[in-house]
């Protein structure tokens, strides 16, 4: 599932990399991982991805950071 994704990170993640989130995608999935624990992965569809980064620019999960 994972074989020949182009992982992508956020600049915002810092110099080292060890805050980061990675995101990748295959056809009509999405593939989320951490960078310091990458066999762990998580899958959505792209609709899903779309409405939770919605919410994230419309401020819903500023709570969680703040």
């Amino acid at each position: 599932m994972v074989e020949g994704i182009k992982w992508q990170k956020s600049s915002f993640s810092g110099g080292n990399g060890e805050n980061c989130i990675e995101v990748g995608a295959r056809a009509e999935v999405v593939v989320i991982r951490e960078s310091d624990d990458p066999a762990q992965i998580i899958t959505t569809s792209l609709e899903k991805l779309a409405a939770f980064i919605a919410g994230v620019k419309a401020g819903e999960f500023d709570h969680l950071v703040g």
